[in-house]
């Protein structure tokens, strides 16, 4: 079962329709609904976006991002130090590019750990309420690789989590090359449930090529696309708690991270390869016209 980043605690997610995918249970019970709701028409106007067209080598651009930096297993049980070190965090070749390496690496705080990675986040520089948030990204594969661009509320350090809300636009875990999860946070929701799961058939597997992960978000709906296919809707009348929907009321900021190890993808094992890399094309925001 997955866990939060922020806290250690299992999994509150309610995606509640789901299509040309699967929304499994943690239970093991896999099921795929009829009843898939279509979007409305929507005209959206970029507003914010990075195409990581700085030079080779460069920083990712401090206008837009703060780079996160730490050992302490995120909540999770992580094992890696995510640092600011162009060996992990770099813009090159027009993407941006987080790096995992297997190394030890004794940080400012004298935590040592075995792996490093990076983490940026957009806090108290873009967060925005309802629109379209979208990133074209080629995800790394492997036992312990876990991947995800996601968002949280600008009241996480007043609320906490999960009161603050979270939206997990994109996360894999390596074991899974082939799916993708989206995810719902919300104080109250119930410890297990069922997170929407995207599928490549046949051979394809996320990391061979780029792909285009995108939530809408609208008053009382958030609705989660690959590649322009919607894939899992939740609604605030749909939620087993209606009276814990956090995803209205307040702006939102992005995340991009490259975790290794946790409670659930598992630890790499032998088969793990080093370096991995997680490759970041774009990152857009788009408002409703």
């Amino acid at each position: 079962m997955p866990f939060c980043r922020y806290r250690n605690c299992p999994v509150c997610v309610v995606i509640l329709t789901v299509t040309t995918a699967i929304a499994t249970s943690y239970g093991g019970q896999a099921t795929q609904t009829s009843n898939t709701t279509t979007p409305p028409a929507q005209s959206y106007q970029l507003v914010w976006s990075d195409e990581f067209s700085g030079a080779d080598g460069s920083a990712p651009d401090a206008d837009k991002w703060a780079i996160q930096t730490g050992g302490n297993g995120w909540g999770n049980n992580e094992l890696e130090y995510y640092t600011t070190r162009p060996q992990n965090v770099q813009v090159s070749g027009g993407n941006l590019v987080i790096t995992a390496l297997k190394e030890d690496y004794t940080g400012p705080d004298q935590v040592t750990r075995h792996y490093t990675s990076a983490r940026m986040q957009t806090k108290g520089l873009l967060s925005q309420q309802y629109g379209r948030f979208e990133a074209r990204i080629k995800i790394p594969k492997g036992q312990g690789m876990w991947p995800a661009f996601w968002m949280l509320g600008n009241n996480i350090d007043t609320a906490g989590w999960p009161a603050c809300g979270e939206i997990d636009i994109m996360e894999s875990i390596g074991k899974e090359p082939a799916i993708v999860h989206g995810t719902l946070h919300a104080s109250g929701y119930p410890p297990e449930g069922y997170t929407g799961a995207y599928s490549l058939t046949g051979s394809q597997q996320f990391g061979d090529d780029y792909h285009i992960f995108a939530a809408e978000w609208e008053p009382q709906q958030v609705r989660l696309y690959v590649d322009g296919t919607l894939y899992a809707t939740d609604t605030k009348a749909g939620s087993p708690q209606p009276n814990s929907w956090q995803f209205d009321g307040q702006a939102f900021f992005m995340l991009l991270n490259l975790a290794v190890g946790g409670d659930w993808p598992g630890n790499p094992d032998s088969t793990t390869q080093f370096p991995q890399q997680m490759l970041v094309d774009y990152v857009r925001v788009y408002q409703k016209q």
